[in-house]
């Protein structure tokens, strides 16, 4: 073939690689109007699979290809294996001019002669081979070697573009749906927290108060209630929280509970040392949902002397939150489960998704225990501590 015939070739393959975006495409358009043009007679593209252990056959000229973009019975061959194994193993393109006296060579359809195989790579990473038999010994020459390496090199760069693409898609489509994700957990945290179940329980209590003229009690749990709510509102749209403030949340949220479940659990809220890191910062909502959780079982299950313990260990790294729980032993669990509590947010899997999306490598260990009295359980949740972010 002559150089400017080739470069004729070249220039078609280039600008018809042009608005492709599809590997099947690409492979199939070097096969049948790229390789055709050469004067081959059987050519077979090949792609290592995802494993990186075989090459798999994905387009072809010749008899391998009766028609359309159909292969007559494909192939997979381990890497390492036959000369295109080897090939792609060593990323050396290889000429063997006598198959016959190869031990490598490998029949696919039928017999041929000659056989030279070009590795299709970019920048150190093979991604195929592109594979040409001929029934007639020692045909192929050095210029098809050239011309075969030159294609090759050109198929490499366009794939590499192509799963970088791709690559970049995946990674925004990914992003896109941690953040739809991230809105739908703090949508399902607020619910947990503000379930129309707990509302009206709070409302039941303030009338309660009110009607039997304790004043001093309604307006104490009104002004509480408000806090709570304020501080879901404030930070509706906030990721993180000031350690403090999260705090000072929590012993309201535990106080309104301990008037709504008539006095049926008692809890304690310490700081280990001295706290001179009271100016941390965590991710918001876990906690509430954490506490939600375990209230809300130990109340439908009829736990009794039910007792809390939240213990805050603070470092410029971490917070970690320690939670005991302990409760007179019973028999059976009662198994009762209201409607409204299918809709609040499991505190593991507010932690799997927070740290798929912000990384955050939050841990979390559980571990329970009963004897014939009682039944202790605890929870260690360690927090990043975001201030310095």
């Amino acid at each position: 073939m002559k150089t400017d015939q080739f470069e004729d070739i070249l220039v078609y393959f280039s600008k018809s690689l042009l608005g492709k975006e599809n590997e099947e495409d690409i492979l199939w358009d070097l096969a049948k109007n790229c390789i055709s043009k050469l004067g081959f007679v059987d050519c077979v593209i090949y792609l290592v699979d995802e494993k990186g252990k075989f090459l798999e056959q994905k387009s072809a000229y010749g008899p391998k290809n009766p028609k359309d973009q159909k292969l007559h019975n494909p192939v997979k061959i381990p890497v390492g294996s036959g000369i295109t194994g080897t090939v792609a193993l060593t990323g050396v393109a290889e000429i063997v001019s006598d198959t016959s006296i190869d031990s490598r060579y490998i029949v696919d359809d039928e017999v041929r002669l000659s056989e030279i195989c070009v590795p299709i790579s970019h920048e150190d990473v093979i991604y195929g081979v592109i594979d040409c038999e001929h029934p007639e010994r020692a045909f192929f020459t050095e210029q098809h070697l050239k011309m075969l390496s030159v294609i090759a090199s050109i198929c490499g760069i366009k794939i590499k573009s192509v799963r970088a693409n791709a690559a970049l898609i995946e990674k925004q489509e990914k992003l896109l749906k941690i953040k739809e994700e991230m809105v739908e957990l703090k949508l399902k945290a607020l619910n947990s927290q503000l379930h129309p179940h707990f509302v009206f329980n709070v409302i039941n209590a303030i009338q309660y108060f009110v009607t039997s003229e304790d004043k001093k009690s309604a307006l104490n749990y009104l002004s509480i209630f408000g806090k709570l709510l304020r501080y879901n509102l404030k930070y509706l749209e906030q990721d993180t929280v000031p350690l403090n403030d999260e705090i000072e949340m929590v012993g309201w949220y535990l106080k309104l509970q301990k008037l709504r479940y008539d006095e049926n659990f008692t809890y304690e809220i310490s700081m280990d040392g001295n706290f001179k890191n009271l100016n941390a910062v965590i991710p918001a909502s876990i906690l509430l949902t954490l506490l939600e959780n375990l209230i809300e079982y130990a109340i439908y299950n009829q736990h009794k002397n039910e007792k809390l313990v939240i213990t805050f260990h603070v470092s410029s790294l971490h917070v970690n939150v320690n939670i005991q729980y302990v409760h007179d032993a019973i028999i059976s669990a009662i198994g009762y489960s209201p409607n409204y509590r299918k809709q609040i947010m499991k505190w593991e899997d507010q932690i799997d998704l927070l740290n798929a999306a912000k990384n955050y490598g939050i841990d979390k260990k559980i571990s329970s225990s009963t004897n014939q009295k009682q039944h202790l359980g605890e929870i260690t949740v360690k927090l990043p501590n975001l201030s310095s972010i």
